[in-house]
C-alpha cells in the first residue's frame, strides 16, 4: 500500500528539503503552503520523482484551509500516514514592549494554531482509516528549550509545541498513532543566513554561529518517519555541533 505523507511549509527550506526526501524513499508527498507557484517549483526540483507529489495551497492559520486541505487528502488518497507540521514563522527580533500585538498574533496564528489545526484535522482522519494510525513529526526548535535575546513571540510558541506533542501523544495511543517532535538549531537556510554574519547572544555581544548542512535534518527526520507504528521518537534535538545552545549563554 502506497505511504501517503503531508508536509506543511513545504515550499522551501526544512519542509522542501524533508518533502523531497520521502518522495525519493517512496512515498507518496503532498507539498502544502501559501503559495503554489513555490510548491510547484519545489515539486519540479526532485526530477524524476515529481509524478508522486501534489501541491496543495493551504494557510496554515486559517483553519478553514485547513479543513479543505484535508478534504482534499481524504478525496484523493483516503488516508494519511504522516504529518510532518513544519510550517511556522519567525517575527523580527523585539523585546516584549517592543514587539506589538499584531506580531504577536501572527507568530501564535501560524506556529501554535496552525500547528493544532493540522495535528486535530490528521487525528480525524487517522483513526478513523482503514488500517488505523499513522505518525504525527511537529517542528519544534531549540527554542522550545532555550530563548534567544528577543525572540519572546517565537520562544513562547515554540514552549507551546511541546505540551502540543506530549498531549497528542499521549491521545494518540488509543489510536495507534504516534506523535513526536524534533528540535532544530542552526541548519543551513534563507531563515538562518542571519546567523552566519552575527546573532545577538545572552551576553549582549554579537557574535556569528555555526550552522550544519541541511543533510543532518533530513536523516534525522527519516530516522523518524520510518518507524514503524509501534515505535516513536518522542524529542529528538538536531544542531549544529559548534552552536552556542549547551553552555552558560
Amino acid at each position: 500500500m502506497d505511504r501517503i505523507a503531508l508536509v506543511t511549509g513545504a515550499g522551501s527550506g526544512i519542509g522542501q528539503a524533508c518533502a523531497g526526501a520521502l518522495l525519493a524513499d517512496g512515498w507518496q508527498v503532498i507539498y502544502a503552503g501559501r503559495r503554489l507557484d513555490r510548491l510547484q517549483a519545489a515539486i519540479a526540483a526532485t526530477g524524476e520523482h515529481a509524478a508522486r507529489a501534489s501541491a496543495v495551497a493551504c494557510d496554515v492559520a486559517d483553519q478553514a484551509s485547513v479543513a479543505a486541505l484535508f478534504d482534499t487528502i481524504r478525496r484523493r488518497h483516503g488516508r494519511l500516514d504522516l504529518l510532518f507540521n513544519n510550517a511556522g514563522a519567525f517575527p523580527p527580533s523585539a523585546t516584549p514592549d517592543e514587539l506589538g500585538a499584531a506580531a504577536w498574533r501572527q507568530a501564535v496564528d501560524v506556529n501554535l494554531n496552525g500547528a493544532f489545526y493540522c495535528l486535530a484535522a490528521a487525528f480525524a482522519l487517522m483513526r478513523t482509516q482503514q488500517p488505523m494510525g499513522g505518525r504525527i513529526i511537529n517542528n519544534g526548535s531549540i527554542s522550545a528549550h532555550a530563548p534567544r535575546p528577543g525572540s519572546i513571540a517565537y520562544t513562547a510558541t515554540k514552549h507551546a509545541i511541546t505540551g502540543l506533542t506530549r498531549a497528542a501523544a499521549l491521545d494518540g495511543r488509543a489510536f495507534d498513532i504516534a506523535v513526536g517532535q524534533i528540535d532544530i538549531g542552526n541548519v543551513e537556510t534563507d531563515m538562518t543566513e542571519r546567523m552566519a554574519r552575527g546573532v545577538a547572544q545572552a551576553d549582549g555581544s554579537l557574535r556569528a554561529e555555526p550552522r550544519m548542512a541541511m543533510d543532518g535534518v533530513v536523516q534525522t527526520f527519516l530516522a523518524m518517519a520510518r518507524l514503524p507504528l509501534a515505535a516513536n521518537v518522542l524529542f529528538t534535538t538536531v544542531m549544529a555541533t559548534k552552536m552556542p545552545f549547551v553552555g552558560r549563554g
